[in-house]
């Protein structure tokens, strides 16, 4: 029997509220009542609070009828801002949303460094000059979401990061330290993750991100929950043994997933076999075009190679709903279709796979997803697509 004082009732009330009020856009104080099953002395009074903390505004809803138009309460998406930033090994990608995640500043910057203390000092700066320009704002800058692709323990120490190189990094640390904010630190995938349950898939609670890119990482949503294991490290699917005997990964084993069906492996690979060093997804979208059979041979094992890793992960989560983000998948045409083809396993279970509409921005957008969600402290959010790409 779950027990709590009047203070730990009424927080669980106002989360429970203004995630109401969030996720309606716009909403009646008896609706509200209706809706979350609290009396109307208790919606007055939390409404009171928050309108008082300018975290909400009222309107007047238009209609044609007789009589007093309804009070309308909805969220004030400029009373604060969230910065979400994706450290990636080339460039750092920064981005500035709004309490609804509307896209409002979207920069990248170049990155020529490994140096942990060089890139903490980058960081340091831009971070700064964001606080500064969002500062006008009731409640400025509230939260710093940084996404690093590598492993993050459950205390958001960084254990490594394959590659910079970085091992055993106390990366929120070392930034609150010369910042006055909140610096929060997670895994990309759990970030991609977040990013497509909260901005496309709203009603899909059990949903399985890949990401396809410089590796294989996993984000895993399971009953609604983001499933990180014991540490949180769980998702490191890319490092899933497919062939003992197969070529020697980084990580110490061999024939790991990533090695055969990440993007930067089948660049690899075509850079070798066209002889060309500069393969790009405009040149691979040209050698598609022309049918190059080299090409379209490799493309066709490129997708075997990613159906064997999906046909093993679906036999453990049983996903609803997969989600393949990969710029590659969207060149090739059918590819969806391909995969399929090679899941006729009896006993593999799921929904439906898809390729990420949000790409190489879902881990920004996931970042700004957890930073609004950890600011406003409510259970479930869902935000409108088209206002954010």
């Amino acid at each position: 029997m779950m027990t709590g004082d009047g203070a730990y009732i009424k927080k669980i009330n106002r989360s429970y509220i203004l995630g109401q009020i969030v996720e309606h856009g716009m909403i009646s104080r008896a609706e509200l009542s209706k809706i979350t099953g609290l009396n109307k002395a208790t919606i007055s009074v939390q409404v009171s609070d928050l309108l008082d903390e300018e975290l909400i505004y009222e309107t007047r809803q238009e209609h044609n009828t007789v009589g007093r138009r309804p009070i309308m309460l909805s969220l004030n998406n400029q009373a604060g801002y969230v910065l979400g930033i994706d450290l990636e090994y080339k460039h750092i990608t920064y981005n500035v949303s709004d309490l609804l995640g509307n896209s409002l500043t979207h920069d990248i910057v170049e990155l020529n460094t490994s140096d942990y203390d060089q890139i903490i000092q980058i960081l340091v700066d831009h971070i700064g000059d964001y606080i500064n320009t969002y500062s006008d704002s009731g409640y400025g800058i509230v939260n710093v979401v940084v996404s690093v692709h590598g492993t993050v323990n459950k205390d958001e120490q960084v254990f490594f990061i394959p590659r910079h190189q970085w091992h055993n990094k106390n990366l929120k640390e070392d930034l609150e330290n010369q910042l006055d904010t909140t610096i929060h630190i997670e895994n990309n995938a759990n970030l991609c993750a977040l990013a497509e349950k909260v901005y496309q898939y709203h009603h899909t609670d059990n949903l399985l991100c890949i990401n396809m890119y410089t590796g294989i990482g996993l984000g895993i949503i399971m009953d609604g929950e983001l499933i990180k294991g014991y540490h949180g490290y769980a998702g490191e699917m890319g490092h899933m043994v497919l062939f003992p005997e197969g070529k020697p990964c980084r990580c110490g084993n061999k024939g790991c997933w990533e090695l055969y069906a990440s993007e930067s492996s089948l660049f690899s690979l075509l850079a070798e076999q066209m002889n060309n060093q500069q393969v790009s997804y405009d040149l691979l979208k040209k050698w598609l075009k022309e049918q190059n059979a080299d090409v379209c041979e490799q493309m066709e094992q490129f997708l075997k190679y990613i159906s064997i890793g999906l046909n093993n992960i679906i036999n453990l989560y049983n996903p609803e709903t997969i989600v393949l983000n990969s710029e590659v998948l969207h060149l090739y045409p059918n590819a969806i279709d391909k995969i399929k083809e090679h899941l006729t396993s009896s006993v593999s279970q799921y929904r439906d796979i898809v390729i990420s509409d949000l790409g190489k921005r879902a881990s920004v957008m996931g970042a700004c997803a957890f930073g609004i969600k950890n600011f406003l402290k409510i259970p479930e959010l869902s935000l409108d697509i088209s206002e954010t790409v």
